[in-house]
């Protein structure tokens, strides 16, 4: 019974509805956070702006450079909380709509993953704004030519701060990814604990490439890939474990 898919097969119109409903729920739900969050963006984005407000000379500040910047900055940034917010809803979404054609196995194991996929990648943004930041703008406001007035467009500080949002965000990820190698059965963890040295090489060329061209930023997205890939692997020999003694007490029933 636990190598047959949950639910039998719906025709391929079928499908195409379910997903148009999934879709335009989510939707719904996406909109409805950017409605109640609008009145709030202004605080939202001085938060945002905070690390580097605290980090700038006293008698300077963020500058909009273009007409309708005041008002585009803040609303893009409701618009990806909107999103950020309704993470879970989504993902919920998309879960309800594969499941049916999950094994019973891969059900138990798909939803503690996409939950620690969401709370891995709130991790990531808020390791981001907490640690990151304040290192990383005050690395920038001292290293200023003497005489330069360090004063950033507020649409190029919210691109800035989101590229790096997500870059920590998905990198917080790894031990996701590392598990999933290891249960899928594509490497052991032998194999990839023998791969360290790449994984760290690797690591902080990934912080060269998603991050600004600063040290600090770099090494400080690396640390943390090579260690959530030592999580990972961590993982990988508990839940392993934890599989090998299920199937052989299945194996000793059967």
């Amino acid at each position: 019974m636990s190598n047959q898919p949950s639910s039998g097969e719906l025709p391929l119109t079928g499908h195409l509805m379910e997903l148009r409903q999934r879709l335009m729920r989510s939707l719904i739900v996406v909109t409805g956070f950017i409605v109640v969050l609008m009145p709030f963006s202004r605080e939202l984005y001085a938060f945002l702006a905070t690390p580097l407000l605290a980090a700038l000379p006293a008698d300077t500040g963020l500058i909009a450079t273009g007409v309708a910047a005041p008002f585009l900055a803040p609303f893009k940034l409701v618009a990806v909380l909107g999103v950020f917010g309704s993470a879970p809803y989504l993902l919920y979404q998309l879960w309800s709509f594969i499941a049916p054609g999950l094994y019973r196995h891969e059900q138990r194991l798909a939803v503690p993953l996409l939950i620690s996929s969401v709370v891995l990648f709130y991790c990531g943004a808020a390791f981001a704004y907490y640690v990151v930041f304040p290192l990383v703008f005050v690395f920038f406001t001292q290293a200023a030519p003497e005489g330069v007035a360090v004063m950033t467009d507020i649409s190029a500080y919210l691109d800035f701060v989101l590229k790096l949002f997500f870059a920590f965000g998905i990198a917080f990820e790894v031990p996701i990814a590392t598990l999933l190698l290891v249960l899928s059965g594509i490497a052991s963890r032998e194999q990839l604990a023998s791969y360290r040295a790449h994984v760290i090489v690797a690591a902080f060329v990934l912080g060269m490439l998603l991050t600004p061209p600063d040290v600090i930023s770099q090494v400080l997205l690396a640390l943390p890939i090579w260690l959530l890939f030592e999580l990972g692997l961590l993982l990988s020999r508990l839940v392993g474990g934890k599989n090998s003694a299920d199937s052989d007490g299945s194996a000793a029933s059967s």
